[in-house]
């Protein structure tokens, strides 16, 4: 078995479906910025998306529900009898109607993200899907266990009321990462393990210490500072 937090995915080819240039151009670059993420098509109709799906074989798709020839749940549906390997999808969507919600999880949406967002909003879920991809990929079999914490990378928040400044997203990443190993990590493994910064990392890793959730210990050098290592409590 592969350890699931070292295996390379290599890059997630995005398709990005909005039927607004300015905006599905927006979320592109939003989209290149995130390590392990590379755009590979834009599609502005459903028409156009269908078959950007053929020509680019995309591995995630972000799906606007509002397209000007179908509607995107229908695309949604469509989707699924595209032939396998089948992308992924995060709708980004205005609509917050719970009923559009549910469509989306049932038709096989990963994530539902809500207009208008931030960088950091959809940095967060992006990364997020990148870590259960990463697990998925590098099992042939997994347990309950494993199986409860792939389905709650994406969709779960710590129990905890975050002080202000946390993000759910960016805790669930950290403590999903300190879990999957049986080893300590330090603050650097852990940023190049999620893709966020160090020091975002030793701030939540500060948080969580102090919860006591996680343990501290210290590994000493022959020369300059000791080094702190994390591990789950």
């Amino acid at each position: 078995m592969t350890d699931a937090t070292s295996f390379d995915i290599g890059p997630i080819a995005t398709l990005i479906v909005d039927d607004d240039f300015r905006v599905a151009q927006l979320h592109g670059a939003f989209v290149e910025r995130v390590t392990g993420f590379t755009v590979c098509g834009y599609a502005y109709n459903g028409a156009q998306a269908l078959r950007s799906l053929e020509e680019t074989k995309p591995d995630l798709v972000l799906l606007d529900l509002y397209l000007p020839d179908m509607d995107g749940l229908s695309l949604l549906r469509t989707m699924r009898h595209v032939p396998p390997p089948r992308p992924d999808v995060i709708v980004i969507s205005a609509a917050r109607d719970a009923a559009y919600v549910r469509e989306a999880m049932k038709f096989g949406a990963v994530h539902y993200l809500t207009k208008p967002f931030d960088a950091r909003g959809l940095t967060e879920r992006l990364v997020a899907y990148r870590l259960m991809r990463q697990e998925f990929d590098s099992y042939d079999e997994v347990d309950q266990a494993q199986i409860d914490r792939l389905w709650s990378v994406l969709r779960s928040s710590p129990d905890e009321t975050l002080p202000k400044g946390h993000s759910p997203h960016t805790m669930e990443l950290i403590v999903s990462t300190l879990k999957a190993v049986n080893e300590t990590l330090t603050a650097d493994e852990i940023a190049r393990r999620t893709g966020l910064s160090r020091s975002t990392v030793q701030r939540y890793l500060a948080y969580l210490s102090k919860l006591g959730r996680v343990n501290l210990t210290m590994r000493y050098g022959s020369t300059g500072r000791p080094e702190h290592l994390y591990s789950w409590q």
